[in-house]
C-alpha cells in the first residue's frame, strides 16, 4: 500500500510543488515586509534612548534613569529598564536581569527570520524535488502514447525545470533577506549591550 502511494506520488508530476513554492514566496515576502518595519523600530527606539539618557548614566538619578526609559519603546529600552529596576540589588543582580530580557528579545525579534533560513536552505531542493516528479511524469507519458516522439519528452523536460527555477527563484530573496536581517539584529543587539555597559560601569563604581 505504502509502495503504491508512493508510486502515485511520484506520477503526479510537480504543479503541485511549484504551487508549493509560490505560496512559500508570498509567506517570505510577508515575513520581509514585517521583520524590516519591526527593525526599522527598533533602530528608531534605540536611537531615541540614547538621546534621552545616553549622555546621562553616568550621573543621572536611576529614578529618573528608569522613567525617561520608560517613554521609549523597544526592546533596548525594556532591556535597560530591567536592569535598572533591579540595580539597588548591585551591579551583579543588574546585569543577571538584563541578560535574562537580552535573550528574551533575541528570541522574539529572530522568531520569524528564521522563516526566510529555512526557505533559503530548502526551496532549491524542493523544487529539485518538483524537477525530478516532471521527469518521472514525463517518461511515463512517452511510455504510454507511443506515437509521441522526442518531442514529448523535451516538452516534459522544460515544464518540470520550471520547478527548479521556481526554487531558486524563492531562494535567492529569503536568503538574501536573511543575511540582510541577521545584520541589522547583530547591530541592534550590539547597541543593547552598549547602553547595558554602561550601566553597569556605572553601577560598579558608585
Amino acid at each position: 500500500m505504502t509502495l503504491e502511494l508512493i508510486k502515485g506520488l511520484a506520477l503526479t508530476g510537480g504543479d503541485w510543488v511549484i504551487w508549493m513554492l509560490l505560496a512559500s514566496s508570498v509567506l517570505a515576502l510577508a515575513v520581509i515586509i514585517e521583520r524590516g518595519i519591526l527593525l526599522k523600530r527598533e533602530k528608531v527606539a534605540l536611537e531615541q534612548l540614547r538621546e534621552r539618557i545616553g549622555d546621562k548614566i553616568a550621573s543621572a538619578d536611576l529614578g529618573v534613569l528608569g522613567k525617561e526609559a520608560a517613554k521609549v519603546q523597544g526592546l533596548a529600552a525594556r532591556v535597560l529598564s530591567a536592569g535598572i529596576v533591579q540595580a539597588s540589588h548591585g551591579a551583579a543582580v543588574a546585569e543577571e536581569y538584563m541578560a535574562a530580557a537580552g535573550l528574551e528579545e533575541r528570541q522574539a525579534i529572530e522568531r520569524r527570520v528564521m522563516i526566510l533560513g529555512t526557505l533559503g536552505n530548502n526551496a532549491p531542493f524542493i523544487g529539485l524535488f518538483g524537477t525530478v516528479l516532471g521527469v518521472i511524469k514525463a517518461f511515463r507519458d512517452l511510455a504510454m502514447a507511443s506515437t509521441e516522439g522526442p518531442e514529448a519528452v523535451m516538452r516534459g523536460l522544460s515544464e518540470a525545470l520550471i520547478a527548479t527555477a521556481v526554487g531558486l527563484f524563492v531562494a535567492i530573496p529569503c536568503v538574501i533577506a536573511f543575511n540582510f536581517f541577521q545584520k541589522r539584529i547583530k547591530d541592534l543587539l550590539s547597541g543593547v549591550e552598549t547602553m547595558n555597559r554602561l550601566l553597569l560601569a556605572r553601577l560598579k563604581t558608585k
